[in-house]
């Protein structure tokens, strides 16, 4: 089982610029005759591109320190030195990156985007720039520049079609396992802090995201990096337990959260998911129904055991999606 990291700490590193140098023009009678000492070459940048690579940070978890190539040193015969080549580090598509040590933080929402988020050091300059009509045989020349460098928080957010959101245990695996079948799976990725499971119902990408808790929005229990992998979500399936005493103070309790913490979720399409209806009569199942406003949500009421009732879902999601 591949392992999935959405949050890595890294260093990285700007190219130095390379030096400036003291150098002389060489003539048959004439040893010394001029500055020519060239400049150095401007050390690489460090870029950060977004690809579609889900289970990128993984692969960096061995490597956590990156640094772009120093720019090269000046030559003789007034020749500067060559720049290096910038450094760019990928990222997963959804990746926010914090520079730590600047307060800068950089969106990655799209394919192939690319942002700069450290700058190479210049080079040194040569005698030859220090040549003037005072001053015809100048020995003084400088360092290159050192490159930026810093601390950098990558953090991924799942860019997803659907979201099944919920209280623990409200059924939220046993549905994607149902909707999706393990020739279509994407893959199971033990987060660093979550566990979510991922599904491919149609070429549409489903997240099992874990359960939350109440005051999750204020960081109580996974907080907050349960609520960052529902944001991007296009929709959400709010999935209600019918087997819970309360059920819909359980509806209210994850939609309280999402309302705290931001207006984006709370305003997502949503639909609520009645699950393990086999579990309960069916009266208790009519009265839940009637506290819930079907004119501005869509609601489902399924079971396991109810293949029916798992088809009419999943039609319906693929419809909704098809058009959306």
């Amino acid at each position: 089982m591949s392992k999935f990291v959405d949050e890595l700490k890294i260093h990285a590193k700007a190219g130095d610029g390379g030096d400036g140098v003291v150098r002389w023009h060489r003539f048959k009678f004439k040893p010394r005759g001029g500055p020519a000492g060239g400049n150095g070459g401007r050390g690489g940048d460090v870029y950060v591109r977004a690809v579609r690579d889900l289970n990128l940070l993984a692969k960096y978890t061995g490597l956590k320190s990156f640094a772009a190539r120093n720019g090269v040193s000046g030559h003789n015969s007034s020749m500067h030195g060559k720049a290096s080549e910038d450094l760019y580090i990928d990222v997963p598509i959804g990746s926010t990156v914090t520079d730590l040590d600047r307060d800068r933080q950089y969106e990655l929402l799209t394919e192939g985007q690319v942002e700069k988020v450290l700058h190479g050091g210049g080079g040194g300059l040569g005698n030859e720039y220090f040549k003037s009509s005072t001053n015809q045989a100048p020995v003084q020349s400088t360092k290159g520049k050192p490159g930026e460098e810093g601390e950098f928080l990558i953090e991924v957010s799942l860019a997803v079609d659907v979201g099944l959101i919920g209280l623990p245990n409200a059924g939220k695996s046993t549905l994607i396992n149902l909707m999706t079948n393990s020739g279509s799976r994407i893959g199971e990725y033990p987060f660093t802090t979550l566990e979510p499971h991922l599904g491919d119902l149609h070429g549409y990408v489903i997240a099992d995201i874990p359960g939350l808790i109440a005051g999750a929005a204020e960081g109580k229990g996974l907080g907050y990096k349960f609520l960052r992998h529902t944001e991007r979500t296009k929709m959400l399936l709010h999935l209600v337990s019918l087997d819970q005493p309360r059920p819909l103070e359980d509806y209210n309790t994850v939609r309280n959260e999402l309302s705290a913490y931001s207006k984006i979720l709370q305003d997502k399409e949503e639909w609520i998911i009645f699950t393990k209806k086999d579990l309960v009569n069916k009266g208790f199942i009519e009265d839940q129904l009637k506290e819930i406003d079907t004119s501005k949500k869509r609601v489902f009421v399924i079971s396991q055991n109810d293949m029916q009732s798992h088809k009419n879902l999943r039609d319906e999601l693929v419809r909704y999606l098809s058009v959306g």
